[in-house]
């Protein structure tokens, strides 16, 4: 089987399309509703996974979270024990309060830390400062701001190093009696764009020194307390001994953790969206079986005549496939050709995420990686070759006696 039988084999395959044009574009159809489907659903879930996950890394992949809970409060000795964890190089308590603060003309919900400012820096490699510098801790009144909080959602800077920024926290006492409390800190330094954290959002966050969590923000007890890892491989193994040391009394978060959780998740939706699909592939299995049946059917005669001049069996059942997988490729090809696009309008809406009356709106770009592209190019001639091997099959032995006396 030569270039040149090839080359004539691709062009009667396309001469025969053309004949029956109307059967072929709608199993051209049929055929690109799988690539379609699979493109876009795999790459903008691939497209949010992979997002979360950078930000979850930007967050801190050596940093470890251990949160207080109503029937555990965290103290001194819980430090200690803490930094007696081989591979733990930090330990620092932190308190965390939600509060208020004029934004230009609207009143927004931000976060206030209170904790080691440097080692909010040591954790996250991409923050940087703006303007300004970071306080002392032992400068309780001033603070660093998020960019976000300096500057109004049209880019125009309301607060600047110097200014005097009022919180307004409210607490919940007993009884049901909600109380007001105003704080005055001043703006020691402002935050460079951070961009969209999925759990923490530093653009959106006020960082106090420790003494002002209880001093300035009346709080009694510690939120929780950061572990720093001293490498990003020990992360997982010093969570898994926090739990341990506390059965349960105290909430362990690690970033690492999260992002690992993510990644079966999108390995699972992965998994449901391929499934999904090859329902679509299924089908058009069947409708490239059923158009090169017919095709075959009707060309019996013309089948007829080229074994008697010499065509041998397999001559004849590449040519009939041929036809087959250049009806693939074609769909194939609009099929991924439409999945791209429709997975950039799909991605630009965005993923709305609402936490109490706090919107979060991740807007991530489709993962349109080779990997998937190919993967798509292969299931796609696999549906040509299922689709078109049993009537090449059939067409390859048709007698030439019988195919010639076919009416």
């Amino acid at each position: 089987m030569n270039i040149t039988f090839l080359f004539d084999a691709l062009r009667l395959a396309l001469k025969a399309l053309t004949e029956r044009r109307l059967r072929a574009i709608l199993t051209i159809i049929g055929i690109a509703i799988g690539p379609i489907a699979l493109v876009t659903m795999s790459s903008v879930v691939r497209g949010y996974s992979n997002y979360v996950t950078s930000q979850l890394e930007a967050l801190g992949q050596n940093l470890i979270v251990v949160q207080s809970t109503g029937n555990y409060r965290l103290s001194e000795d819980d430090v200690d024990a803490l930094k007696k964890i081989p591979g733990v190089k930090r330990v620092e308590p932190y308190y965390m309060i939600k509060a208020t603060i004029k934004i230009g003309a609207e009143n927004e919900d931000i976060i206030a830390y209170a904790v080691p400012i440097d080692l909010i820096f040591e954790a996250m490699s991409g923050l940087k400062i703006l303007e300004g510098s970071i306080p002392s801790q032992t400068e309780i009144i001033k603070v660093v701001i998020g960019y976000d909080i300096a500057f109004d959602e049209n880019g125009n800077q309301v607060y600047y190093v110097g200014d005097t920024i009022t919180l307004t926290i409210y607490k919940v006492e007993e009884g049901g009696k909600v109380s007001i409390k105003r704080v005055n800190v001043l703006v020691a330094g402002i935050l460079d764009k951070f961009g969209g954290a999925f759990f923490l959002s530093p653009d959106r966050t006020v960082f106090l020194s420790p003494d002002a969590g209880k001093k300035l923000l009346g709080l009694k007890d510690w939120s929780g307390i950061l572990v720093l890892a001293s490498n990003s491989k020990l992360v997982l193994p010093i969570e898994q001994e926090i739990r341990e040391m506390y059965h349960g009394n105290v909430d362990v978060i690690s970033f690492q953790g999260i992002a690992k959780v993510i990644n079966s998740i999108t390995g699972a939706m992965d998994f449901i969206t391929f499934s999904t699909s090859l329902a679509a592939f299924a089908v058009a299995i069947a409708g490239v079986a059923a158009t090169m049946i017919t095709s075959v059917i009707e060309r019996i005669r013309e089948i007829g005549v080229m074994k008697a001049v010499g065509f041998t069996n397999n001559q004849v059942l590449f040519m009939i496939l041929a036809e087959s997988l250049v009806m693939s490729i074609i769909g194939g090809g609009i099929g991924i050709t439409l999945g791209v696009i429709g997975a950039y309008i799909l991605a630009s809406k965005g993923f709305t995420i609402k936490a109490g009356t706090t919107t979060v709106v991740i807007s991530a770009p489709p993962a349109i990686t080779p990997e998937l592209i190919l993967n798509t190019i292969g299931i796609v001639v696999l549906v040509g070759i299922i689709g078109g091997i049993f009537p090449a099959y059939r067409a390859a032995k048709i007698p030439p006696a019988v195919a010639l006396r076919y009416e």
